[in-house]
């Protein structure tokens, strides 16, 4: 039965109350052409789920309510909206904010008992859906909540921040633009006051979150900030991006085909079963992690600097084991 149908019985037995009509369940299931016992079921899921006031008047055989200041709550939901909410719960495994996802189940399970087509709870969920993720940088709650809140507020903070390039830990007055999760990891893309353009920042990588008492000056409009992250492989920053071409084994070519890398991405099979990738990359760091992990099975194709990065890499790793 249609959500949207149910609620429409409760839409015209509120509406006949605050008329004073005084509507019973032989005037319901009359309207809509149900049994009187589900037209009954109806007026108590109203008493007892939307927390209607009703008070049954025995001498005009029908209903009014006790507070008539009620209102029928007005959100409705189809049972693909309502599943979809819920199933945002349990994506939402990954915010390392506590507060926020309290108070996503609070609201959720608020709309869940309000919705007669509802047949599921969230406490049924962790039975039937996670999410995992791995090899992740963990990030402080209070780091989170923090950022979270200066990136919805638009206000500047200051930010003690870790780098481990080169093992220094620096103050920056930022401007947070976006929150991004990239494979687990948690990322604040802002405006940094320091060098005067957009930045990455790894939640993980940063020590203190305070307010800001110098105003940063940044106007940047959402498309260049969501440009700033679709122009390389992953999120390593750059001006400039370069071609590299990968080619990978034909046992793993129905793996490697299935995967998006890049939305800018090519893809093309060889005759021989083998398939070449070639995506648009701005620093060489993270995709060398990508061409380690197959091994054997993918080649470095071009640009001749990464196949020599490659090569050097291996070197080291025989010295490792020999």
């Amino acid at each position: 039965m249609s959500s949207t149908i149910i609620y429409e019985r409760f839409l015209w037995f509120h509406s006949e109350i605050k008329q004073n009509r005084h509507p019973n369940a032989q005037t319901l299931a009359a309207q809509f052409e149900i049994t009187g016992k589900t037209a009954q079921r109806n007026i108590e899921f109203m008493r007892n789920r939307l927390n209607a006031p009703l008070l049954y008047s025995p001498g005009l055989r029908g209903y009014d309510y006790e507070d008539n200041t009620w209102e029928l709550p007005g959100l409705w939901l189809h049972q693909d909206e309502l599943i979809s909410l819920v199933l945002s719960y349990r994506l939402a495994a990954a915010v390392p904010d506590s507060s926020v996802k309290t108070a996503l189940r609070t609201f959720l399970n608020q709309i869940i008992a309000n919705h007669a087509s509802a047949n599921f709870s969230i406490d049924e969920l962790s039975d039937k859906i996670s999410v995992k993720n791995i090899a992740y940088a963990r990030t402080s709650e209070n780091i989170f909540h923090r950022l979270l809140e200066a990136l919805l507020r638009s206000r500047p903070v200051r930010i003690e921040y870790y780098s481990p390039h080169n093992d220094q830990t620096t103050t920056r007055d930022i401007l947070p633009l976006h929150l991004l999760n990239y494979m687990g990891t948690w990322h604040i893309i802002a405006y940094c006051n320091v060098k005067k353009e957009l930045r990455d920042f790894v939640l993980s990588r940063i020590k203190t979150v305070l307010a800001c008492e110098n105003p940063v000056d940044a106007h940047v409009p959402a498309i260049r900030v969501k440009e700033y992250i679709r122009q390389t492989f992953g999120i390593f920053q750059g001006k400039e991006t370069k071609e590299v071409c990968l080619r990978f084994a034909k046992d793993i070519t129905p793996w490697i085909a299935e995967q998006s890398w890049h939305p800018a991405q090519r893809t093309r099979v060889e005759k021989d079963g083998r398939l070449s990738l070639t995506i648009p990359v701005a620093d060489f760091r993270e995709i060398k992690r990508e061409i380690l992990r197959y091994g054997a099975q993918v080649e470095v194709i071009f640009p001749a600097a990464l196949r020599k990065e490659i090569k050097k890499e291996i070197e080291k790793m025989k010295k490792v084991y020999s």
